[in-house]
């Protein structure tokens, strides 16, 4: 099409002022190009072609300009500023937003071949939408793609096969979700030929056979069709034919695995009608006049496409006795059918509806890739939402990833590798570096920069810093520090071991025995738990069947009542045998309620309760076994008992307030509290004796400080 000719199209359909930012568009791009650079004038003819697209789609002026001018900008002097100063800044965006699509080409060619293709295709689109503020930018990209493979006859072999690759794994699909037929079928069609050429040509050939037999057919048909339904009464607006595209025929032939001689309904009518009721009138004497399928029936406007597409489908044995697909819908429907949802966006003087945001909802909602129908229904996903929670950004390589909103380039390093996250010592975003600190966004290019060794650093852990915000991340990092200290622990729980069993004058002891009873799955993971805390050595003692001599029950004779002051006394235990005795529970082990606990008669301190796996009272025991005593917890306790805990945290200025308050809203005692800092590591190590009713508070307790924030560990004390 001559430029005037086009231009004066435009100007016949749009206003005065639209005019002027089509005409001013176009005017920029040419005083900007070399008039001597074929290379440059060419791409500027491709613009035109776009923005024709565009202007068939019923695209806004806004939208024509931005297509004429993006193509042609890296050819020319200008630059997004002067185009933002002439035209303003909705026709700036848009090309900015056109400009970052450009990636997609780029990036889909890094997916060939891989072996994760498929994840990679997803995250495309994925990333292809969620980078969308508007959605006029989708529609300007889909002309470009269509423009690109009109004119793609003369580029190599391989380029053509990649931009057919290219446009069937992404914007075909794109097209067909956005239910604009008027692109979708054409994209198909030009695609399916450069992927498949020789098939492409055995069915185009074939239908150029059956051309002038099929046209008459179809002109025979609608004259038909037209006359039974005046006939009869039937609104019409008119009724037209044609034959379906060669794409659509070789999927119905891969389908149902015939030939082209096997597919039957190559001719299509279409009928207009004016209103709903006319499209079930009109079918009802279709199928009363000809014999239907009831097989190959669809009703799409009770029941429409997740693309909003609305339209009865039937087919019938039609004149000659040949089969025929007939289509029935409304004017507006197939408005909507041809221009999908370009029909939807309508710009008056430069402004969107009031409702945009609603529909830019509805079109994100549609984009399913997935899913089918079916699927769709059963898990209704609000796609809205998930583009507001993750962001798609790129590897070195050109691999997508997907990330929660809010992360950093130290969480893309874990989530690329642990040993890159460890060894992560900067970045870059975009080829410039960053902090750590960094949030990414859809479409930057992460870049990890990597020491040879070391480890990373307590501070990742640290919330108010910001170097993390996945749990993933920082469950990798609080993993290497648990790592590192393993060796001495095991050290620690080897030597423990040693120790205790030398001091009570113990046998041999059996780690494989209490290493299989207790659930470990190694020696070294048993030894590390008794170094670090998380076993007791009375938990080893029980799986070894030691022995000791039986506890008396009636010896009272070293027992000096008068010499104890009656608070020591409680009623809360239960000591077989005896009655009305002293009792009082062990410093060394704080037992209480809910734990297994055992009496030792002391000399003038009347009976010492201790729990039953105490190292301190089992030594005892093997020296003097006469002194002990079988005791048990009342049903019901009166009293609170003192307990230890041991904290280590980051050394957080808020840590201490945190604990606290959590205590003080339990209504817990706080006997002492003990802050040891660490300044080279930047933690602190806190004990805290309290009181407490029983086993079970204890442990909410527990639960409730352990997940605070800077908290790294925290246990009962011994």
């Amino acid at each position: 099409m001559e430029l005037e000719n086009w231009l004066q199209i435009i100007k016949n359909e749009l206003k005065p002022s639209d005019y002027t930012i089509v005409k001013q568009a176009l005017t920029l791009a040419e005083l900007s190009s070399e008039n001597n650079s074929v290379t440059k004038q060419s791409y500027l003819t491709q613009s035109i072609m776009t923005a024709e697209i565009l202007r068939q789609l019923n695209l806004d002026s806004t939208t024509i300009a931005a297509a004429i001018l993006h193509k042609s900008l890296p050819y020319t002097r200008l630059a997004l500023e002067n185009i933002n100063e002439h035209l303003g800044n909705q026709v700036t965006k848009l090309i900015n937003g056109v400009q970052q699509m450009a990636s997609i080409s780029e990036l889909y060619k890094g997916t060939q071949g891989r072996s994760n293709y498929h994840h990679n295709i997803d995250n495309i689109r994925k990333m292809f939408l969620a980078m969308v503020d508007d959605i006029r930018v989708v529609l300007i990209k889909l002309a470009e793609q269509l423009c690109t493979l009109r004119i793609s006859a003369t580029f190599p072999e391989q380029t053509k096969k990649l931009l057919a690759a290219e446009t069937m794994a992404i914007y075909a699909p794109l097209t067909n979700r956005l239910g604009i037929a008027q692109l979708k079928w054409e994209l198909e069609d030009l695609a399916f030929k450069y992927l498949e050429p020789e098939k492409y040509q055995e069915i185009a050939q074939a239908l150029e056979k059956n051309f002038p037999e099929s046209t008459k057919y179809i002109l025979d048909a609608t004259n038909e069709l037209q006359k039974i339904l005046l006939d009869n009464k039937i609104n019409t607006t008119k009724v037209t034919g044609r034959a379906k595209h060669i794409y659509s025929i070789y999927r119905k032939m891969q389908r149902k695995k015939i030939g082209f001689e096997g597919v039957y309904d190559i001719s299509a009518l279409r009928i207009f009608v004016p209103t709903v009721a006319d499209c079930y009138a009109a079918l009802s004497l279709i199928h009363n006049t000809w014999q239907n399928f009831p097989d190959e029936f669809d009703d799409y406007i009770a029941a429409p496409k997740p693309n909003g597409y609305r339209s009865i489908h039937t087919k019938v044995l039609g004149p000659k006795y040949r089969m025929v697909e007939i289509q029935i819908r409304t004017n507006n429907m197939h408005r909507e059918a041809e221009l999908g949802v370009a029909a939807h966006w309508v710009y008056k003087e430069g402004k969107q509806e009031a409702n945009y945001q609603t529909k830019l909802s509805w079109l994100r909602q549609v984009m399913d890739w997935q899913q089918e129908i079916i699927q769709a229904e059963k898990n209704s996903v609000n796609l809205q939402q998930i583009f507001n929670d993750y962001i798609y950004v790129f590897t070195p390589g050109g691999d997508i990833i997907e990330l929660p909103k809010g992360t950093t380039p130290l969480d893309f390093a874990y989530h690329i590798h642990s040993e890159l996250g460890h060894r992560c010592s900067g970045a870059k975003i975009n080829n410039n570096l960053v902090p750590l600190t960094s949030k990414l966004k859809t479409g930057d290019r992460i870049e990890i920069l990597a020491t040879r060794s070391g480890g990373p650093s307590r501070d990742w852990l640290i919330t108010n810093l910001g170097f993390l915000s996945t749990s993933f991340a920082r469950s990798k990092v609080l993993h290497w520090f648990k790592k590192q200290s393993l060796e001495h622990h095991i050290i620690q729980g080897q030597e423990l071991l040693n120790k205790e069993a030398k001091r009570l004058n113990l046998p041999k002891i059996d780690l494989k025995k209490a290493t299989s009873k207790l659930n470990f799955k190694t020696i070294p993971d048993l030894l590390a738990a008794l170094g670090n805390g998380d076993l007791k050595f009375s938990n080893i003692l029980n799986t070894q069947g030691f022995e000791l001599q039986k506890p008396i029950v009636n010896v009272t004779s070293e027992v000096t009542a008068s010499k104890f002051h009656k608070d020591h006394y409680t009623s809360d235990i239960n000591i077989q045998g005896i009655g009305n005795l002293l009792i009082h529970t062990a410093n060394c082990c704080k037992p209480i309620p809910g734990e297994e606990i055992i009496g030792y008669i002391t000399i003038g301190r009347g009976i010492a309760i201790h729990r039953a796996n105490c190292m301190d009272v089992l030594h005892n025991i093997k020296l003097h076994a006469e002194r002990a005593i079988i005791a048990s917890w009342s049903k019901k306790t009166a009293r609170k008992y003192p307990a230890d805990i041991i904290i280590n945290a980051f050394n957080h200025h808020e840590v201490l307030r945190d604990i606290t308050n959590i205590l003080v809203e339990e209504q817990i005692p706080i006997i002492s509290l003990e802050p040891i800092p660490n300044k080279e590591e930047n933690t602190i190590k806190i004990k805290i004796t309290m009181e407490i009713s029983g086993l079970k508070p204890l442990s909410e307790i527990l639960n409730k400080i352990s997940k605070l924030p800077h908290i790294i560990e925290i246990y009962r004390g011994d």
